[in-house]
């Protein structure tokens, strides 16, 4: 299988737009499956491996939040990105925070759908294929790449993919104060760079699992004006 193809679920219970994702998707090599609400695509779920999902947020019965927690304690690694009509922060924040990847508003270009959702599904497999880099160590934490495996003194620590992604950068750049666009292009790709509330929500989300006290961390530090920097050895001695 192509690195960018796949199976995708398609969760929305407005017909036409299903149909225009199938159409398009379908021309770019993707298996589409749909759902109409999400207690049915819970249950596809159970049955199929899905490569990612389009969720749409505004939904009869259970909507894309709850969905989208449901799906994330399924399947901490699957990239989700959620479809919605609603455009301001505080929704997207709440996504984020449901455990979506992406945030993506309607009407939106297929065109650009279709990059961030090949984008999500090459970083998830490019991640399943490295097997080269090295573990980090830093305190008491290990990022172990080649397993994709986080512990925090020798205890799991589950970060869905894009926590994954953000930690290792910090991570393997520790010491050094990363900026907001350099962070966002670098973990979500280069057509971002100015989603500061994306990092703002996955930094407090990863503080809140690798942070004994997340209000006060020692770990993920924020750069006033800059970015983040992860604290290294040197600085944890201090």
């Amino acid at each position: 299988m192509h690195l960018e193809s796949g199976t995708i679920l398609i969760v929305d219970d407005e017909r036409p737009i299903r149909a225009s994702l199938r159409i398009t998707l379908g021309s770019y090599g993707f298996s589409i499956v749909e759902a109409v609400r999400g207690e049915e695509a819970l249950e596809l779920m159970r049955a199929m491996q899905f490569d990612a999902v389009l969720l749409d947020l505004n939904m009869p019965g259970m909507n894309g939040i709850e969905a989208c927690k449901q799906m994330r304690a399924s399947d901490p690694r699957l990239p989700i990105i959620m479809l919605t009509v609603q455009v301001g922060e505080d929704w997207k924040v709440a996504a984020l925070d449901a455990g979506a990847d992406d945030y993506v508003t309607k009407p939106f270009q297929l065109r650009e759908l279709v990059a961030r959702l090949r984008a999500a599904i090459r970083r998830n497999k490019i991640s399943d294929l490295d097997e080269g880099e090295r573990a980090i160590m830093i305190g008491d934490l290990l990022l172990d790449p080649s397993r994709h495996l986080v512990e925090k003194k020798g205890a799991s620590v589950r970060l869905t993919p894009k926590q994954f992604e953000l930690l290792r950068f910090l991570m393997a750049h520790a010491g050094k104060p990363i900026s907001h666009a350099r962070l966002l292009r670098s973990v979500w790709g280069p057509e971002y760079g100015s989603q500061v509330e994306y990092l703002r929500t996955f930094i407090r989300q990863i503080r809140t699992k690798i942070e004994d006290d997340p209000a006060n961390p020692k770990y993920l530090l924020t750069d006033s004006h800059i970015g983040y920097r992860f604290n290294d050895n040197d600085g944890l001695a201090a």
